[in-house]
């Protein structure tokens, strides 16, 4: 089992497939987009499962695929269906904005996908363009229909802002009385790729108490480990609303997470700016036995926590980078 120098056992890996997105969320990118990672820099298929086959030999056994948004990389049904086949892979998840994922949710149920974090940001069409830039709300909701439809697991994932979706809250908690779903509000974070700093008025106590307000009788849940949300129920309904400190960092404590960026850089930490591109060390002839030492050494360094990791690796241009080069 991989282990860092502060016990923490590491099984999950969060493996960006592509940098590219169909949307241009206020919160991640600019209206023009980014500067995408040039075809030769990403990962091929190949090197992707080899690198999940070497993490699952080293203990990892769940792995989510992430973006920029997954589908916009071609073929990414079939990258997804070989890595369902990895063995050691036991929890196979992805996380997508909804727009081209309708098509292939027949294949995931397939595959056995456990789930599906949805990005969902408002429930309202016109506060949807306004913070995605794009007129696809309708595709998002058909998505989110056809998930439940097939019995895959689904967590709404939701971006707290001031000024853009606050009016959003109560509904979205409200989505819950009758749908089997995990709505998560998340703290904004700066990786916004424009330097935009922010404010940060609604973190996890002010969301949480908007949320009391209007449910008095919410209740807290038994967090599992290594969660990144701390979740609740409102008595009678069906779902869990669950609320991500992704800015305050209260939650590194048992963090189990790493992950692998489009270009294949491991990073131990969302907040680390540095890290080392085992593509980079795959295509210059290192054998799996050599990954693995890599890695190995790399997680032993992996920081205490976010604050930590900011402190000593994260530059300050490094923290408006996009989420989309990070690996959602």
């Amino acid at each position: 089992m991989l282990t860092d120098q502060f016990g923490r056992t590491i099984n999950y890996l969060r493996l960006a497939v592509v940098d590219r997105c169909n949307l241009r969320c206020t919160y991640c990118m600019p209206e023009n987009g980014l500067t995408w990672i040039k075809q030769e820099e990403l990962m091929t298929d190949e090197e992707m499962l080899r690198l999940c086959s070497v993490f699952a030999e080293l203990g990892v056994n769940k792995v989510r695929l992430t973006g920029g948004e997954p589908f916009v990389r071609k073929n990414c049904i079939d990258l997804i269906g070989k890595i369902s086949h990895l063995d050691g892979i036991t929890d196979l998840s992805l996380t997508t904005n909804g727009l081209l994922t309708g098509q292939y949710i027949p294949q995931l149920k397939k595959f056995e996908v456990k789930s599906v974090n949805l990005s969902l940001d408002t429930l309202d069409e016109e506060r949807f363009f306004r913070i995605t830039r794009r007129k696809s709300f309708d595709k998002v909701m058909k998505t989110l229909d056809s998930l439940l439809e097939h019995d895959i697991k689904v967590k709404i994932n939701t971006v707290v802002m001031e000024n853009q979706n606050i009016e959003d809250i109560i509904p979205l908690v409200l989505l819950t009385k009758q749908l089997p779903i995990d709505v998560r509000f998340i703290e904004e974070m700066p990786f916004n790729g424009n330097n935009a700093d922010i404010s940060l008025k609604w973190n996890y106590p002010k969301i949480y108490q908007h949320i009391k307000d209007h449910f008095p009788e919410i209740e807290k849940t038994e967090d599992p480990k290594s969660s990144t949300s701390y979740n609740y129920k409102i008595p009678g309904f069906t779902g869990d609303v669950g609320i991500i400190a992704a800015y305050t960092r209260s939650f590194c404590g048992d963090c189990n997470r790493i992950r692998i960026t489009p270009s294949g850089v491991l990073r131990t930490c969302l907040y680390e700016g540095t890290g080392i591109n085992l593509k980079d060390e795959m295509r210059s002839g290192k054998t799996n036995e050599e990954l693995k030492n890599i890695i190995v050494n790399t997680i032993q360094n992996k920081p205490k926590d976010g604050w930590e990791a900011q402190k000593f690796n994260l530059t300050e241009s490094q923290i408006h980078q996009s989420m989309a080069t990070i690996g959602g």
